[in-house]
């Protein structure tokens, strides 16, 4: 279990606590993670039952704020119709709109397009993302991005929005898509995937970003980091990913940590200390 160095502080900004792989022993690992000195867990819905419990663990558990969205995967669940026209559910729309609002709310999230492995129609996909992207700009809340094989739509729908700010979760795309991105405004998560075999692209791309566009994060359960690969993934885990993109940036993994966690107090309004 990784050890807090003196005074270091993190912030895991993108989990899913309310996975069911958490429910044996969800407080040990909130322990676990502020053992390690994370701070702040930004824990994700992917669609209204489990960003209801992402609202729900955010007010039970200090430190733990809550983001609350439709992800790809679950579009299917947020539209009307069919192949010839879908149309997105006002009622869940509405839903989330109720779910925004509430306390230790900082993001919409996950929400996005993924190609890969299309558990949702692209046309639904498409129809409740652009939907998301302009509730996001009404309501002045960021982002939390998803996208997989789907750059160029996804590119399409983000520059056909109204303006938001947000962050490019676990990114693993190309440096085009990275530049795009920064260009854009737009923060880049690095989840575990920085610290495997065969990542070099991705650190070269951690090396030229600006530090304070970089956000660090778990996305556990799942994408364990070296040396915790194989197993179940948790925040106090996001120790790991700091040390590696430090490896990068010529840093220690508490210097990471500490510039990470002012980004996302900067994105999010996050405090480590939990308020």
């Amino acid at each position: 279990m990784p050890a807090c160095e003196w005074g270091a502080m993190y912030c895991d900004s993108h989990a899913h606590l309310e996975s069911g792989r958490f429910d044996p022993d969800r407080d040990q690992v909130i322990a676990r993670a502020r053992a390690a000195g994370v701070g702040c867990i930004i824990t994700c819905g992917s669609d209204l039952e489990t960003s209801e419990q992402a609202v729900r663990l955010a007010a039970q558990y200090e430190g733990v704020y809550a983001a609350v969205g439709i992800h790809a995967h679950k579009a299917s669940s947020a539209v009307c119709g069919g192949p010839e026209k879908w149309s997105v559910d006002e009622a869940a729309m509405r839903r989330l709109a109720d779910l925004a609002q509430q306390p230790r709310v900082v993001a919409i999230g996950e929400i996005g397009l993924d190609y890969h492995y299309d558990f949702s129609p692209r046309d639904a996909q498409r129809a409740v993302f652009a939907r998301q992207l302009a509730l996001a700009a009404e309501w002045g809340l960021p982002v939390i991005l998803h996208s997989r094989e789907a750059e160029g739509d996804f590119r399409s729908l983000l520059e056909a929005a109204p303006p938001v700010r947000g962050v490019w979760h676990c990114f693993l795309a190309e440096a085009p898509f990275a530049q795009w991105a920064l260009a854009r405004g737009f923060y880049l998560g690095i989840a575990g995937p920085i610290s495997f075999k065969g990542a070099e692209y991705l650190g070269d791309i951690v090396r030229k970003a600006p530090l304070d566009r970089l956000l660090i994060e778990t996305d556990s359960p799942y994408l364990a980091p070296h040396p915790m690969r194989g197993r179940r993934n948790e925040p106090a885990y996001v120790v790991y990913v700091a040390e590696h993109v430090g490896l990068w940036r010529g840093l220690a993994g508490a210097q990471i940590g500490e510039i990470t966690l002012a980004n996302a107090h900067a994105l999010f309004g996050v405090r480590a200390d939990g308020r």
